[in-house]
């Protein structure tokens, strides 16, 4: 949701970590909820995402002292920058 309806009133819901805000009144209020805040490991779980910024602060940290880890995170870099780079040629053959 990018731009609010003006003079339209909302209501606030709280659930698992996370706020949301939707519509109140008909028919605005058959529009989905949406996240406008909350804690950040909450918000990246409900968007979706693998992990949160402070779970990768975590593995990072821990791989200092665990050699399989590191070991793992290195091979998933390694793999990012060739997925990357392969996505990165793939619009250069279009051309």
């Amino acid at each position: 949701m990018t731009k609010l309806l003006p003079h339209k009133a909302l209501i606030y819901e709280k659930a698992d970590g996370v706020v949301y805000a939707r519509y109140r009144d008909p028919p605005e209020n058959s529009i989905p909820r949406w996240i406008i805040g909350g804690d950040s490991d909450s918000v990246s779980q409900a968007q979706g995402n693998l992990f949160s910024y402070s779970d990768w602060v975590g593995m990072m940290s821990e791989s200092y002292t665990n050699p399989g880890l590191k070991d793992l995170l290195s091979q998933a870099l390694t793999m990012y920058y060739l997925v990357k780079d392969n996505d990165n040629h793939s619009d250069d053959s279009v051309l």
